[in-house]
């Protein structure tokens, strides 16, 4: 008998999961759930969510494959599509950054692609499309599903893949909007000043959504150039620090196994006394082997946990925000050109991912420890932005629309009717319209859009979902076992690097590897 299976979600988790799920050699029965009225996409590859400018930022050789390679895909698709987005047909390649509407394109057309495959080979699989669930239900003879038509199930199992989670569009105004996907793409915003709070690429991407409709960008003689017209417009990116993320820089890949931070000593030194002291000794120790000239400009033999941070920002925070992504644009272009890995960054880019794996078992006291320190150090390093993102930027600023305000620690931001009032640093700024682009942040177990599931986790005292390794649900009485948990903004908690589609494919891995261990041990029993 096939197993049933029911996945929530449609986007790039959704999508690998199924594709993993089908490759265990078990007959399956799935249903794929889709609140949206196309599958596959993605909030953030959505029309509804991002226009033709905004930039994924991921290269193509860092897509795990589906059915086909994106940048194969990309090759088959017609000139004038290409052109629409802005590429040329004659210069793509695997380190390419794409829009995210084109990648939302690939991603259904993999489903689509996925989905005809796996029913060749005898899979029952079934796309319910404009069908939100409102509820999940354990019963004894599976799960059921309720949805605006009526129970669906019941499932063996439930996959939760719902992906980020921000306020809805009701809670945006003409004056406001509490995120970059609550209704920003589809306004018509006058030319006046506009704050954005935030400074990555998420607040980049607010910044040119309201930017392209008051103007456009050239490109002569390989300069950009943005030509407004509307000089009333003036956008300003705030952030505590207010600097800009810097351009995403060459490396190999896939990555080279590290020398000292390795996964093994990195859980090690959860049995010393001091676990974030020791973990920040194997990082000083890794940056040292790897680069020594870095690791003696900063002073990191004098640095410790605590410390880091501050010597890492300190040169870019006392540089012009500006004038810094010039410098850094033209280095890692150069790198990129030829081929040139910069040892540190790429140290700390690959330390992330090993520090993530015990940041769930740290004391309480070190968690805070690293929130306020190191973790700034490591989303600053891998959330590096696409090197065009930073010459929109660029370009907005010589044009005289765009500007940055440094708020400091100490800030008020007052909402108004038809405003906004930002008072930092002894200064007042007034913003007719204000986005707050500071992307997803950890959701707990209140959070859940499922009523029951959120009882039973919040009776079971969960403030935030635990999971196991292959990400099925830790307690919660009879969803243990049977609901897997794969929405990353309830991963955070104790994830706190978790993102970007890299991210997706690993945990669909994770998933198929559970289901697969699960049936076994039915079948041996």
């Amino acid at each position: 008998m096939s197993k049933r299976i029911a996945i929530i979600g449609t986007g790039p988790t959704g999508i690998y999961t199924l594709q993993h799920l089908t490759g265990l050699g078990q007959p399956l029965a799935v249903t794929l759930f889709e609140r949206s009225d196309k599958a596959g996409i993605g909030m953030p590859y959505s029309p509804e969510t991002a226009n033709r400018w905004m930039l994924a930022n991921i290269a193509s050789i860092e897509i795990p494959p589906v059915v086909t390679p994106y940048l194969d895909w990309l090759e088959t698709q017609p000139d004038d599509r290409l052109a629409f987005y802005g590429l040329d047909p004659d210069n793509l390649d695997d380190r390419l950054f794409t829009p995210r509407l084109l990648l939302g394109e690939y991603f259904r057309d993999q489903l689509l692609s996925l989905v005809d495959r796996a029913q060749g080979a005898g899979h029952r699989i079934e796309i319910r499309e404009a069908t939100e669930v409102l509820d999940v239900i354990p019963r004894d003879d599976g799960m059921l599903l309720m949805t605006r038509g009526g129970a669906e199930g019941p499932f063996d199992r439930v996959i939760l893949a719902t992906g980020h989670e921000f306020p809805d569009d009701d809670a945006a105004s003409r004056s406001y909007f509490p995120s970059p996907w609550s209704g920003l793409i589809e306004a018509q915003l006058p030319a006046v000043a506009v704050g954005v709070m935030g400074t990555s690429l998420s607040s980049i991407d607010a910044a040119m959504a309201v930017a392209n409709q008051h103007g456009r960008f050239r490109r002569k003689n390989g300069l950009l150039r943005f030509e407004s017209d509307a000089p009333g417009l003036q956008i300003t990116l705030m952030s505590r620090s207010g600097i800009l993320p810097e351009a995403d820089f060459y490396c190999p890949i896939p990555y080279e196994p590290l020398s000292v931070m390795t996964l093994p000593a990195a859980t090690a030194c959860l049995s010393e006394t001091k676990p974030l002291d020791a973990l920040f000794d194997l990082i000083r120790a890794e940056i040292m082997q790897a680069d020594p000239a870095f690791a003696l400009r900063i002073g990191l033999g004098g640095l410790d946990a605590d410390s880091f941070a501050d010597a890492y920002f300190a040169a870019r925070e006392g540089a012009d925000p500006f004038q810094w992504s010039r410098d850094n644009l033209a280095e890692v272009e150069h790198n990129k050109a030829n081929r040139i890995t910069v040892a540190w960054r790429y140290a700390l880019l690959r330390m992330h991912e090993v520090v993530e794996e015990i940041v769930a078992d740290l004391p309480d006291a070190d968690r805070t420890r690293l929130d306020g320190g190191l973790k700034k150090v490591f989303v600053d390093n891998y959330a590096a932005v696409p090197s065009e993102s930073i010459r929109r930027v660029l370009a907005l600023h010589d044009a005289g629309v765009l500007s940055i305000l440094p708020l400091g620690q100490d800030y008020d931001l007052t909402r108004e009717a038809s405003r906004s009032v930002v008072t930092a640093n002894g200064q007042t700024h007034v913003f007719e319209v204000f986005i707050d682009a500071r992307g997803q942040v950890p959701l707990s177990s209140e959070d859940l859009p499922f009523p029951t599931l959120r009882a039973a986790l919040l009776k079971a005292g969960f403030e935030f979902p635990e999971v196991a390794g292959d990400y099925s649900l830790i307690g919660a009485g009879d969803f243990a076992g049977r609901l897997t948990l794969a929405s990353i903004p309830y991963l955070m908690h104790d994830r706190p690097f978790v993102q970007g589609i890299t991210a997706c494919a690993e945990i669909a891995a994770a998933i198929a590897k559970g289901v697969a261990t699960g049936q076994r041990r039915r079948l041996v029993s």
